[in-house]
């Protein structure tokens, strides 16, 4: 069973991160509807909103909290978030709420070693608030990718993009659901599930970058498809690991080095993106976005590579 500080520490962190993702998926399917589907856009935006509201009390409970190597990782914010979010609400009008930016900006690393009854049960609460949410929003993507797919809508999202932000939702409620339950993770069956997870993510953040690139952009789209080949293949090692018919050490550490290169790549973009030197359709928080899950990553195999 999780001891106090376990608990608190990794929900709070899990919040951090996924909360922003959600919030962030609901706007880039706001952002993809027609006209003829403003309901669904309206919908959308009630989501990113609450996830909002979600995140500036997990943002007001983690100050003093948050362990350092967490805080350091890149995977709360970037110093492209910013900026990226202000360029975002420029191009779309959608008003993003940068002041939880700033909030996070402004955390401070755990000092605090004990944690009273009260700061348990506020998280704990809040928890199961995330996870009603969550359990909507998954009924909302579903919906749509389910319609997509039988041709009974039209967006700009590719269906690959919606499923894989399901994906990542049913990640997060799955994770959130084991915390509640004070599950103590087993490092090596996680690094087994996380890494077969995230070779997979990171190849199609690969996929969804050249699809998105001006078709001029040919050394960009090359190494863009080069990464989504290589992680591809990650996956399949991945799922040898788990068949237990190659070393998962070999595979983590082949991760742990493309992931390196991967994020380069994505800071490289979302800077290009941010100082127009890049020519793409890709909105600028995009560039953000895949640059802290590909962070996130980093730090998962870090751990398991310890």
């Amino acid at each position: 069973m999780l001891s106090t500080t376990e608990y608190v520490q990794q929900s709070l962190g899990l919040h951090l991160f996924f909360l922003r993702i959600m919030k962030e998926h609901a706007f880039f399917l706001e952002l993809g509807f027609t006209p003829r589907d403003k309901d669904f856009t309206r919908t959308a935006d009630e989501f990113r909103l609450a996830f909002d509201d979600v995140l500036r009390d997990v943002i007001t409970l983690s100050n003093d909290v948050i362990a350092p190597d967490f805080l350091r990782s890149g995977e709360v914010i970037t110093p492209f978030t910013l900026k990226a979010e202000e360029a975002s609400a420029y191009y779309t009008g959608v008003a993003i709420n940068t002041r939880l930016t700033k909030m996070e900006d402004e955390l401070s690393a755990g000092r605090l070693s004990n944690f009273d009854h009260a700061l348990v049960q506020r998280v704990s609460m809040l928890s199961n608030r995330v996870l009603d949410l969550l359990e909507k929003f998954i009924q909302f993507k579903t919906r749509i990718l389910r319609d997509v797919t039988s041709c009974r809508m039209f967006t700009v999202n590719y269906p690959l993009l919606i499923d894989h932000i399901l994906r990542e939702a049913r990640l997060y409620h799955r994770m959130l659901l084991r915390l509640q339950e004070k599950e103590v993770f087993d490092i090596e069956q996680e690094a087994f599930e996380q890494e077969l997870f995230w070779n997979r993510i990171m190849a199609e953040h690969s996929l969804f970058i050249r699809g998105l690139l001006d078709p001029t952009e040919n050394e960009l789209i090359t190494l863009a498809n080069n990464f989504g080949n290589e992680f591809n293949e990650l996956y399949e090692e991945s799922k040898a690991a788990v068949d237990r018919t190659l070393p998962l050490s070999r595979v983590t550490d082949e991760s742990l080095k493309a992931t390196m290169e991967i994020r380069n790549f994505n800071a490289q973009g979302t800077q290009g993106i941010l100082e127009c030197k890049v020519k793409s359709i890709i909105i600028p928080l995009l560039g953000d976005h895949v640059l802290r899950e590909s962070n996130h990553y980093l730090r998962l195999l870090r751990t398991y590579a310890k």
